[in-house]
């Protein structure tokens, strides 16, 4: 081989042990999972006896009214969360991105839950939920008002675990916004100050144009991250009452540890990663049309 067919091999051949640690750390048990989805396999048998079913494990799903509701729920979840933590969280990096007296400690302070592990997350809502003893029933008794029942009605155990993610999950979006706040280059906002622009102007038409690739992002990895929600659910309602928070990643486990049916729950596994690479694939559509528009407006301004 030449010299230069060398240089050129070369940064192929220090990217080749991490190729391959990738392909047998995360391609293996992908194909794993995807051929057990084909298979009547359970809990007592090796993978190579259980018996090749096709397609009937993805049939079966389809209508199944359980596996269906744990969709909805899951869907439902994780809209609501999602949204009301990038609010939020951006809103707080708005807040605090100035020179203020004891900002630091305020910033420290909001980041503290999500280092919390998430059963101790759980733990911790379900006994301030508790019905007699709970913090929040307490204080509606202290008003002289009804208790509520905090996970014992499916209405109201869905609205809180939402709460609870929401808690728990805020300061991830108001680091990164905040993240991307103070990395905006200050020549922009200097000149529309100049200009005249005021708070909410500089806000609108300057910092959340800037910040939306990361926003994008963020929201994206948040987005991903709740579907798989587990621990805190699990501690809390176990999924229910009935299966009103039951999400999918509790209905996998399920139905893999309780109803011994690995090939089915291999199949629901397969859905949920087609779920999240089509939302994967949308927020980088996305991002690729902001890009290109971004790229025509700039090339049109130079032109001009």
């Amino acid at each position: 081989m030449t010299s230069a067919g060398m240089k050129r091999m070369t940064p192929y051949m220090f990217l080749a042990p991490a190729a391959a640690i990738m392909a047998v750390g995360l391609l293996y048990p992908i194909g794993y999972m995807v051929y057990a989805s084909f298979l009547d396999w359970n809990p007592s048998q090796l993978i190579s006896e259980a018996e090749g079913v096709g397609l009937r494990n993805y049939a079966s799903l389809l209508g199944d009214a359980s596996f269906l509701e744990s969709t909805a729920v899951t869907l439902k979840f994780s809209t609501i969360v999602v949204v009301t933590e990038m609010v939020v969280g951006v809103g707080l990096a708005l807040l605090l991105d100035r020179n203020i007296r004891g900002v630091s400690v305020l910033r420290t302070i909001f980041i503290l839950p999500m280092m919390i592990a998430p059963i101790v997350v759980g733990l911790m809502w379900r006994y301030m939920y508790h019905p007699s003893v709970g913090i929040f029933n307490q204080t509606l008794k202290g008003w002289g008002l009804e208790p509520v029942p905090w996970l014992s009605d499916a209405d109201w155990a869905l609205a809180s675990i939402i709460i609870a993610d929401i808690w728990q999950w805020t300061p991830f979006i108001f680091i990164l916004a905040l993240a991307a706040l103070q990395s905006l280059p200050r020549s922009a906002l200097e000149a529309a100050r100049i200009d005249g622009a005021s708070g909410w102007q500089q806000i609108v038409h300057i910092k959340l144009p800037l910040m939306m690739p990361v926003l994008v992002v963020t929201g994206l990895l948040r987005l991903i991250d709740s579907f798989k929600v587990l621990e805190v659910i699990l501690v809390m309602t176990n999924g229910g009452p009935g299966l009103s928070t039951e999400i999918l990643s509790l209905r996998i486990a399920r139905t893999a540890s309780e109803f011994r049916e690995l090939g089915v729950a291999a199949a629901m596994s397969n859905y949920l990663l087609l779920i999240l690479l089509a939302l994967t694939v949308i927020m980088f559509v996305y991002n690729k049309v902001v890009d290109a528009r971004e790229a025509a407006v700039r090339q049109a301004a130079e032109e001009a």
